[in-house]
């Protein structure tokens, strides 16, 4: 084999084996737990953890290792680590309209609260991020744009995933106008709609 070609070998080796650590950033039922169940689903037949109505039902990092994710002839091994959402605020008393008693929300408001800031020291073994956002909601928040912020001031790679374009309420040119510096791909995680078009950004710009 000659020289050339053998390196041109080892390089496509390694990227094939070279492990991303892909983070999963967003407000609270932004759908980064969906989404990261339907990647894992689709590439590894397993989900990432329960998904709820109920805000902050991701309060600890989740983790799905060595995800294989294969589009346009490129190969990427992934841990995917679905983060708690972040907030600016917890108040207990936003989980009584969902049923959950007092105890049991003040429990919660707790735990959520230690998820923001585990979340946030994550990003140090964060190697590229999916930030998702209800497309249906405001995209300019205090939320997201801390988000960005952080990880932008590291230099880590991003992707905007505008969720629920399933829904009519969905507005996926305001996520587009609200952050022109970022590659924005828009999907439904319930569905599964246009989720190889973020295989596919991934696969270019999670590196």
């Amino acid at each position: 084999m000659p020289f050339r070609r053998f390196i041109d070998w080892l390089r496509r080796l390694f990227w094939r084996r070279k492990l991303i650590r892909l983070g999963f950033y967003g407000a609270p039922n932004a759908g980064k737990t969906s989404l990261a169940n339907r990647i894992s689903m689709d590439w590894l037949g397993e989900p990432v953890g329960k998904v709820s109505e109920v805000p902050h039902e991701t309060r600890m990092v989740q983790k799905k290792e060595h995800v294989v994710v294969r589009s346009k002839g490129k190969e990427l091994d992934m841990n995917l680590l679905d983060m708690p959402g972040i907030a600016t605020k917890v108040d207990y008393r936003d989980f009584s309209a969902y049923g959950l008693r007092k105890s049991e929300s003040l429990k919660r408001a707790k735990e959520a609260t230690k998820g923001v800031i585990e979340a946030i020291k994550w990003l140090e073994n964060v190697d590229a991020a999916l930030v998702v956002m209800d497309s249906t909601q405001d995209p300019f928040t205090q939320v997201n744009i801390t988000i960005l912020g952080n990880l932008e001031a590291r230099k880590i790679p991003v992707i905007i995933v505008a969720n629920k374009i399933d829904s009519k309420k969905s507005r996926v040119n305001k996520v587009r106008e609200a952050f022109p510096q970022h590659v924005v791909v828009e999907v439904s995680a319930l569905t599964g709609q246009n989720i190889n078009k973020l295989y596919e950004a991934i696969a270019k710009h999670a590196r």
